[in-house]
């Protein structure tokens, strides 16, 4: 928000220099971007955050101002007496002179209407004109520079239609219909759909609702009747228009956060009373008004003890009241403990205690809560999400993994590229957050898969990635399930990777073992893409790319991709911390040296060395790649070499019993999978 000083003080008798009261203003949550001297007066530029659109106005502004310094605060109160412009007295009232319909009132819920007959299109008063200049506002003419300066005094967006070329006299505020087009004011031509809040005159739009006004019916040179639009707008259709055509406005972006509901009708008598000051004419009796009543604002409860127990000083209660009444808060009742109050309709931010709280605090001054402040701390408690995701964080970082976060939403063919979880059709945004990017995803892969093709464009050497996040499943007749997910891509190879999993259920003490089932998939490769499970449950996928998905997301080299569902090792995970005692007896290790047959897989090998070896194995070890010498082994047969140490919690372990341990391990897997130990 850019504010002129000299305009400021229109409504605030302010007698500090402009940088303590910048100063203030920052103190008070209205960041600093930046200041300038031009001639005589000092522009400021502040930050505004999101949840204060009352203060993207001088107006605004200057209430801060006042509340921070206990000056009175000056807002004029608009005067409209329908006035002779001729020597032909106009007696019609204005519903018979025109009519307002809202037929979409979940877009609209209120809009005012008022007509000037006679009006003389010219330059404006120069004070008007260095002031919307002085801030970066356009000097186009009287008519759309008064829509304007009142837009930048009060922070409600106006617009005015010249009445003349408005077909049928009467405005219709709809949604647009499937391929009707609008030539906005910039002379673009734009092609709307249902979900757009258009005005319209009888035959077609003359604006989109809250974005910008259409050039059928700007005003220009020959323009004498205008009608003048004051309104509220849905800050959602405003937002959502405004994105999908990318056309943004100063009054777009006010409508964006919400405007207030009663500056509504003030903005539109203080936009006729300069017309009819600096532009003539005359004004038609009557105001249309069209909404239904506005509600009023729900009381808040302030217990003054909450004060002390959470700024950990104590505050005066009739200092409490003033703050909160120079605020605009209408106080309904008090007592030595608490005071109850409606905040004002500008002030959409204020709905809790809290709130108040906040408020009490910003204006009596952080700077007055000493550091050494004793403020009572209630131990905070993590929930049991929290706690595996930390877990799940610190094993994949500790495996060498970097964290990634990617957007919601993929382009369709990402969406169409992988989708392990459902076949259903994804659901497609009305608005796209990025170019091309409306499809909701339904993995976590295709992102990454991303992520990593942009940085091996930048030649980076190591590009291990994971990423924690909610993707949507489609469900029918109702939301999409929202599955808790981690995702990871890795250069590694295959073991490698489901060995980084069988790390992450080991930490998260998981007790069923993880069993993995063959998964045909296009993006995998054959015979390398498999199903994970805990029981009968699914736990995730895993597989590496084949070279067609290489082919589809530019990539180079080997990549294995891993999907888990979190839900389910949430289910399984034992989050209590585990103590174990280290055992103070020697290791004793054994190597052994198998011939099995091709279809043996070393996690049965391995299992069923699990089994034999029992409690006292410590660890367990495949030394090498799978070794094959057809000639002296046989065909269809190849060599596993592994270790496992013995280590026992309560004696030293001795070699004759490390050597019956071996031989039973040797035995179980000559019984189980035919294997014979290599001479």
């Amino acid at each position: 928000m850019i504010v002129s000083w000299n305009w400021l003080k229109d409504y605030v008798p302010l007698k500090d220099a402009p940088a303590d009261v910048v100063q203030r203003l920052m103190m008070a949550g209205l960041n600093l971007e930046s200041t300038e001297q031009l001639g005589t007066d000092v522009i400021i530029d502040l930050e505004v955050t999101s949840n204060r659109p009352d203060c993207l106005g001088h107006i605004g502004i200057a209430r801060e101002a006042s509340v921070l310094y206990g000056l009175p605060l000056s807002i004029p109160e608009p005067t409209v007496a329908a006035t002779d412009f001729s020597s032909e007295r106009i007696t019609d009232d204005l519903r018979n002179y025109t009519s307002v319909e809202i037929q979409a009132p979940d877009l609209c819920p209120r809009y005012v209407a008022r007509v000037i007959r006679g009006a003389k299109i010219k330059p404006s008063p120069s004070q008007m004109a260095v002031r919307l200049a002085t801030i970066g506002q356009n000097v186009i003419n009287n008519i759309v520079d008064i829509t304007n300066y009142v837009m930048m005094e009060c922070g409600q967006p106006l617009h005015a239609f010249d009445f003349q070329k408005l077909a049928g006299r009467k405005i219709i505020v709809r949604r647009a219909r499937a391929g009707e087009t609008l030539e906005a004011i910039d002379h673009k031509t734009y092609t709307l759909d249902g979900q757009m809040c258009v005005i319209a005159d009888a035959e077609r739009p003359v604006a989109l609702a809250g974005v910008m006004g259409g050039a059928s019916s700007e005003v220009t040179e020959s323009t004498t009747d205008i009608l003048i639009e004051a309104a509220q707008f849905a800050p959602l259709s405003v937002r959502q228009t405004a994105r999908k055509l990318k056309l943004h406005s100063p009054s777009s972006y006010r409508f964006e956060r919400g405007t207030d509901p009663e500056m509504v009708d003030w903005a539109s008598r203080r936009c006729c009373e300069l017309i009819l000051k600096h532009a003539g004419g005359e004004l038609v009796e009557g105001v249309i008004d069209v909404g239904p009543p506005r509600p009023e604002r729900t009381p808040i409860v302030l217990r003054l003890a909450q004060l002390e127990r959470i700024l950990g000083i104590e505050i005066p209660a009739e200092t409490v009241r003033k703050i909160l009444s120079a605020l605009g808060c209408r106080e309904q009742a008090h007592d030595a403990k608490a005071l109850t109050t409606v905040p004002p309709s500008w002030r959409r931010d204020l709905a809790r205690e809290i709130d108040l709280v906040e408020e009490v605090a910003r204006i009596h001054g952080y700077d007055q809560i000493p550091e050494d402040v004793s403020v009572p701390m209630t131990a905070s408690h993590r929930t049991d999400d929290d706690r595996l995701l930390a877990k799940v964080r610190h094993l994949m970082t500790a495996a060498g993994f970097d964290e990634a976060m990617t957007a919601s939403v993929v382009p369709e063919r990402w969406s169409a590229a992988f989708s392990p979880w459902t076949s259903a059709e994804p659901l497609v945004t009305s608005t796209p957050m990025l170019e091309g990017a409306d499809r909701l995803r339904r993995s976590l892969i295709p992102s990454l898969l991303d992520v990593r093709r942009i940085n091996q464009s930048l030649s980076n050497p190591v590009i291990e990635l994971f990423e924690t996040a909610r993707i949507y499943l489609p469900q029918a007749g109702g939301l999409p399930r929202e599955q808790w997910t981690l995702a990871a891509v890795s250069g590694q190879e295959f073991l490698v990777v489901k060995g980084a999993v069988e790390a992450l259920l080991a930490a998260l003490h998981v007790a069923e073992p993880l069993a993995l089932a063959e998964y045909p998939d296009p993006l995998l490769t054959p015979g390398l893409g498999c199903r994970l499970l805990l029981g009968d449950q699914l736990l995730g996928f895993l597989g590496e790319l084949s070279p067609a998905a290489h082919k589809t997301f530019s990539l180079r080299g080997p990549t294995t991709i891993v999907e888990l569902d979190l839900g389910v090792l949430a289910q399984r995970a034992r989050l209590a911390t585990h103590y174990k005692p280290q055992s103070p007896y020697p290791t004793i290790a054994r190597d052994i040296n198998l011939i099995v047959a091709e279809s043996v897989r070393w996690a049965d090998i391995a299992a069923t060395v699990r089994a034999t070896a029992g409690q006292d194995l410590e660890r367990l070890e495949c030394l090498d790649a799978a070794y094959r010498d057809p000639e002296k082994d046989g065909p269809g047969t190849k060599r596993l070499l592994f270790s496992f140490t013995l280590r026992p919690q309560d004696r030293t372990l001795t070699g004759t019993e490390a050597d019956a341990v071996r031989d039973a391990v040797v035995a179980a897997c000559s019984e189980r999978h035919g294997s014979r130990l290599l001479a």
